[in-house]
């Protein structure tokens, strides 16, 4: 079973950070389909310094998301052993994660992020200072490197490891690469054999079966799901059931995907405003209709929507209708095939 620290998951189904997507509304709902641990999406640490108000509403955190791990990003000690101070004394996050993994120019330039993957005695001197700053067990997420030139993932891990870091996520792919090509599991597994704490697996894992065979042939301790829970949190569900039971567990219906956008949606609002929530769950709305037949006239209208009824609405009229047409189809065919 997983353990970061003195925490221990359910399971070893771990939801990414994902910057813009991971905020406690999406994150409560992933947690109801099973997580063994969820990770809110980076935050600046000039800008909890900053007291920047909205920085400080994306640390909010509901208690029934926990075990919860909360990330944070900069380039310098001072200001980052800052951040995770306030982090440790000030939210209930039970775990903080450094984030050495985005590849976003903005936030390499400020030397963040994956910029750190070219230096691991910058790794082990940031991370060891904010070891000794906190209580909470500090982990870091990284890629395996900058480009196919400079992989120093596992120096990089072991840099984190001798600094006092309690687990490190790899996601298999470089800065580079971006979010492109294939992750490379081989490294991940370099560093699970390198190291002793925990090493957390990311990239790729797009199925149930996925999962499984990175826990098994990689030997990673946890595996961490991004883009293949966006609209689709029945894929952490599915994977905790397959990784219990070995029984793969039915799609969601369309109705089923509608109840729980709806549901993501009231809780978006109430942790932002009608207007910013509704903005904001339309690409989620994109992503909960992926793969349902016939959604292309849908999503473009969503992209219209303006309140909660009006995207309601269009969302429950879509659903009954691809739902009559899915019953429609012969038996032999189902909706995925029909698209």
């Amino acid at each position: 079973m997983l353990k970061i620290g003195n925490i221990e998951m359910k399971n070893p189904v771990v939801l990414a950070p994902m910057a813009g997507v991971c905020n406690s509304a999406f994150r409560l709902t992933v947690k109801e389909f099973g997580a063994g641990l969820v990770c809110a999406e980076m935050v600046s640490d000039k800008a909890i310094l900053f007291n920047n108000k909205k920085t400080l509403d994306m640390l909010y955190i509901d208690e029934r998301e926990k075990p919860l791990s909360l990330q944070i990003f900069g380039g310098e000690k001072e200001t980052l052993v800052e951040a995770a101070k306030y982090v440790d004394k000030n939210t209930t996050a039970d775990i903080i994660d450094i984030n050495m993994g985005c590849p976003v120019p903005k936030i390499v330039k400020c030397d963040a992020g994956a910029k750190w993957l070219l230096d691991p005695n910058k790794v082990y001197e940031m991370v060891a200072a904010v070891v000794d700053a906190v209580d909470k067990p500090v982990t870091v997420k990284m890629r395996t490197g900058w480009d196919e030139d400079h992989i120093y993932v596992v120096e990089n891990a072991l840099a984190v490891q001798r600094a006092g870091g309690q687990a490190v996520a790899v996601h298999g792919r470089t800065r580079a690469q971006m979010y492109e090509g294939r992750a490379d599991w081989s490294l991940i597994k370099q560093v699970k054999e390198a190291v002793s704490i925990p090493v957390i697996g990311n990239g790729d894992v797009e199925t149930p079966q996925d999962a499984k065979r990175m826990l098994d042939e990689i030997g990673v301790d946890g595996v961490m799901i991004g883009r293949a829970a966006l609209g689709d949190p029945w894929m952490i569900y599915r994977t905790v059931k397959y990784l219990e039971t070995g029984e793969l567990m039915p799609e969601p219906s369309v109705h089923d995907k509608i109840d729980v956008c709806v549901l993501h949606l009231d809780r978006l609002i109430n942790l932002k405003n009608e207007k910013i929530a509704v903005k904001e769950m339309r690409k989620h709305a994109a992503w909960y209709l992926k793969g349902v037949r016939g959604n292309a006239h849908v999503r473009s209208s969503i992209n219209e929507c303006n309140s909660r009824d009006e995207l309601v609405g269009l969302l429950t009229s879509f659903a009954d209708e691809a739902a009559q047409k899915e019953a429609a189809l012969p038996d032999n065919m189902d909706q995925a095939s029909a698209v």
